[in-house]
Parts: C-alpha cells; structure tokens; sequence
C-alpha cells in the first residue's frame, strides 16, 4: 500500500493558490535528496528532474498541483468579523458553520444569519457568500486587526482519517497527486524524467502554463484528483467514476481533448501490471492539462485521476486502494510513454 503518512503531511499542510510555500517547503524536504536537479520557478513551481537508467525516447513531464481551494479575508467589520472571498471553485453549500483556521494560526468559524430569523424561502437556499463571515471571537475591528490583515488566506480545518479503506481529509486535490510524484522521483526510473509541482491550478492553470514552456517537454501526464459521484440520489449513467474502481482516465473535458493513443495506453498499463483503472464518463471540468497541452507547438497530454467524493468541499473521500493503483500505473504509463518514439 502507498505511503499514507506522507499523504498525511501534505494535506495537513496548508497552501490556497498563491500561498503554496508550506507545501513547497514539505516537497523540497522530500526531494532534495533524490532529484538530480531542482528548480523554483518565478511563479513558485517546482521543477524537479530525475535521471533514470536509460534516456527518453520522448521527453516527459509529469504535473501535479500544490494548490487547494480556500478563502481569502477581504475586510474587517467594525464588530470584528471577516468578509471573505472564494480561492478556487469552493462548493458554496457547505461553507456556513465550518472550522477555519486564517493564516497559520488564527481559529475561526464561518458565520451567517441564526437560521431561527431567517424566512422560509431562504432556508431552502444556500448562503450567498457575500452573506457569510469569519468569526474569531474579537470584540471589535480594533482587537481583530491586532491578528487578522486583508489578504490572509484561509483554509479549512477538517481531518486525516483512513477507516473503512478510504482517506478522509482536505485537500486531497491535489496533494494526493503530488504524492504520487514524490514517490515516483524515489524511486528508481526506467527514464529521465521531470516533475512539475504546481501552483495556482485552482484559479486557471497559471503554474502549469509557465511550468510547460520552461520544460518544453512533448508529452505530459496529469496526475489530478476528479470529482466521483458515487453517492446517494445520483443515477448511475451520472456518477462519473466511482471509489474502488481504481484511476479515472480522462477522454475529454472542457479544457482539453486528451491524446488518444495515451488514453488507449493508459488501460493498457494497467491491464500489464493488474490494477483498476476506469474511463471518466463525464464532460466537465478541467484540470493542468488545459495550459500544458496547448503550450508552445502542443503537448500530447493525458491525465490518470483519483476518484474523490465532495471535491472542493471542508473533507474529501479518496480508496486507499485506488492511491496504490494510480502510483502504480503513472510509473507503468510514464515507462511507456517516455520509452516510445515522438512522431513530430
């Protein structure tokens, strides 16, 4: 089974886009001693290469984000509160109630109207956000400002749990996916290859599209973490993957069309090697893939997903045994690909 106690470290971590430095920090820690070079990029990436045993028919980059969606404060009320703002596609239903913690260290929770005064019509719907605030316990703007500053980012407290088979945390989009490179570049390649660790993905792809003319690769692999729907009240032909079915390989979605021959070979690693993989039946989204694969003269990408329940929310829900399969099959897929001949 994949390291979990690294997974661990990473999602404790916390890093909205554009605050990357403590996932950064944690990556080098892991790193430093296995890369053969390591660099940090203008933006923040990561890039990081590793020679393996033979050189690449095809120069391959793999990517995955150190970003997660949060908050970021914008003002300070005259009672004390904090307005805030979205970083990231945040699923705004679950916002109202949730622990949070502003900068490092700063405990809140996030406020609204007593749902004892509201009128019926409202209770039916979510909060707006501009509705919402952070609640630190200061008394006024005076003793909060002492604390709390414009431009604070802030994350969501939640937990680490792996009972039942499943990890249970935040942002596991996508520190799931950097995991799996960190335990690639440990390893010993077949190839050459180079790493991107990403920041900025959650609010358009910004790392990744600099990452990508910098490394000029001419093929990429994408290792994300993808909404699953396999829950209750979502018919079948709409769940888009589902936990334990192993990773979710995408065809198309409303960023990128991925390369064909890729995706064709993506199930056939993992036929190779005997783990699950599944096809992500669904049109939506968009991931590092929709910067990567138009940079320069074009990328042939492909992205390998961990099915996660309630993406973007306060605690995801990934299998333990799909973690394994996809470390498994983006070394497998990452041999082929870089082992095969680039027709330009």
């Amino acid at each position: 089974m994949a390291d979990l106690k690294l997974l661990e470290k990473l999602c404790i971590a916390r890093g909205i886009s554009g605050n990357e430095d403590e996932v950064r920090d944690i990556i080098l820690g892991e790193i430093k001693s296995y890369a053969d070079s390591i660099e940090i990029s203008p933006l923040g990436n990561i890039i990081a290469f590793k020679k393996g045993k033979n050189r690449p028919k095809t120069k391959l980059m793999l990517n995955a984000h150190m970003d997660e969606v949060g908050l970021i404060v914008t003002h300070i009320t005259e009672d004390g509160l904090l307005k805030f703002t979205e970083v990231g596609g945040i699923d705004r239903r679950v916002l109202c109630g949730k622990p949070v913690t502003v900068g490092s260290k700063i405990e809140g929770v996030i406020g609204a109207k007593p749902i004892h005064l509201l009128k019926d019509e409202e209770k039916e719907n979510s909060v707006p956000v501009k509705d919402l605030y952070i609640d630190i316990g200061a008394v006024d703007k005076e003793e909060a400002s002492k604390y709390v500053s414009p431009g604070d980012s802030v994350t969501f407290d939640s937990i680490f749990d792996t009972s039942y088979g499943m990890i249970k945390s935040r942002a596991l989009d996508d520190r799931a996916g950097c995991a799996v490179l960190i335990n690639m570049i440990k390893s010993d390649l077949k190839y050459d290859m180079t790493f991107v660790f990403a920041v900025q993905e959650e609010i358009g792809l910004r790392g990744s599209k600099t990452a990508a003319f910098a490394v000029e690769p001419k093929a990429a692999i994408v290792v994300e973490s993808t909404t699953a729907a396999d829950v209750a009240n979502v018919k079948k032909e709409n769940q888009v993957c589902k936990l334990g079915s192993g990773a979710a390989v995408s065809f198309m979605d409303r960023r990128t069309i991925y390369d064909k021959k890729y995706y064709s070979m993506a199930f056939e690693a993992a036929k190779q090697i005997n783990v699950k993989c599944q096809p992500k039946l669904a049109v939506a989204g968009g991931n590092d893939a929709g910067a990567i694969h138009i940079s320069r003269s074009g990328v042939r990408t492909i992205a390998v997903s961990l099915p996660c329940r309630y993406l973007h929310s306060a605690v995801g829900m990934i299998s333990q045994e799909d973690f394994a399969s996809v470390n498994k099959l983006v070394l497998k897929l990452a041999e082929m690909i870089s082992g095969e001949e680039q027709n330009d």
